[in-house]
């Protein structure tokens, strides 16, 4: 059983490599920290960005000599392939650390084994510690990884009987000013930013992350099945960040022509775009981490696709009695086949209740 000291130092791994989130994308966020042969922490570091040194370089070089005899605690299985760097395996080893401890199991063929070339090089390897904590903190990579597509999120905001907008349409301002901070946050953590033309209509939104300081801008993606709704000017056509819109195939080019990067997707069955075909085109653009922003017919028709893994609601005290509901179209029926959530984490933000909770694997 692991020690007080060893969980936390995993736990430390765990906090670092989140800094890495919404940068290092097609690569996992992955954390380190080397203790010396007493157990004293000499060296950290985190995945900061693709092509860039992986975490247990970073805190090798932190450590320096320190590092002979002691420990490493890494979130993710140290690598064992050379890509733009190389293999983090071969560093430990060579740096004559005596111990690795590490948290997920690397799920990527092209790089998995690390932990074999540890131990045949005398090195003790321990996995599992914090596993779960670790894993929900590399939820993105690990889903692209495992199913081929990128980890969304859905995050809205809603009043306490469930409404997004009132009779009338008007949404502005539902949450509370600390909520829509928050979101910038959850912007800067995501590789992309989605939203259908519904939004893009209503609310001519900008998309960008603002008010943090060296993040990284998300791609900003608008669903236009129709081609019609992201008009010359749009907000989210500006140079703050990237910018795609996905079309339906058959949209006649000149009607894409001020769009910059399109993207022509066949349409699915019960209207709109085949969401498994956007998120192939997602994955293949590099996104491990999707954002869903959009209205609650778009949302709705990602969770009728089960392409949803992660529910954020920020839930305002406010009641309207009428307007929009905060999901529809989502091909449930019945309250037998309702879709039940594991919260993971309720916290006050403002005036608001934010929710976290998850998808149950195989729901």
């Amino acid at each position: 059983m692991a020690t007080a000291a060893e969980a936390d130092a995993m736990r430390r791994a765990i906090t670092l490599a989140a800094r890495g989130l919404g940068s290092t994308s097609p690569n996992p966020v992955v954390g380190c920290v080397i203790t010396d042969a007493s157990g004293h922490v000499v060296g950290e570091g985190f995945h900061q960005r693709a092509g860039g040194p992986h975490a247990e370089i970073h805190a090798l070089r932190a450590a320096g000599v320190l590092a002979r005899g002691g420990t490493a605690y890494v979130t993710l299985e140290p690598c064992n392939h050379t890509g733009r760097t190389g293999p983090c395996a071969q560093a430990l080893a060579e740096a004559g650390v005596a111990r690795v401890v590490y948290a997920v199991a690397d799920p990527n063929p092209e790089a998995t084994g690390g932990a074999d070339t540890l131990r045949a090089a005398g090195i003790e390897v321990e996995q599992g510690l914090l596993a779960d904590e670790a894993a929900a903190g590399n939820a993105g990579w690990l889903t692209s990884v495992r199913l081929g597509r990128p980890h969304v999120t859905w995050k809205y905001a809603a009043t306490l009987d469930g409404r997004v907008a009132a009779a009338d349409g008007t949404s502005r301002w539902i949450s509370s000013p600390e909520s829509r901070a928050d979101v910038h946050r959850l912007r800067a953590e995501a590789d992309a930013v989605l939203v259908g033309s519904g939004t893009a209509r209503a609310d001519d939104p900008h998309l960008a992350v603002r008010g943090i300081a060296g993040a990284t801008q998300p791609l900003r993606v608008v669903i236009d099945s129709e081609g019609v709704a992201v008009k010359p000017g749009a907000r989210v056509l500006d140079d703050a960040a990237p910018t795609a819109v996905a079309v339906a195939e058959d949209v006649l080019p000149d009607a894409t022509a001020h769009l910059g990067e399109v993207w022509r997707l066949p349409r699915a069955s019960g209207g709109g775009l085949d969401i498994a075909a956007l998120l192939a085109t997602l994955h293949a653009r590099g996104v491990r981490s999707v954002l869903l922003e959009g209205g609650p017919t778009l949302a709705g028709a990602f969770v009728a696709a089960g392409a949803v893994d992660r529910v954020i609601g920020y839930i305002a005290p406010v009641l309207l009695g009428a307007g929009t509901a905060a999901l529809t179209d989502a091909g449930i029926t019945t309250i037998t086949d309702a879709l039940r959530l594991d919260v993971t984490e309720t916290v006050r933000i403002g005036t608001d209740l934010r929710v976290t909770a998850t998808v149950p694997k195989g729901a």
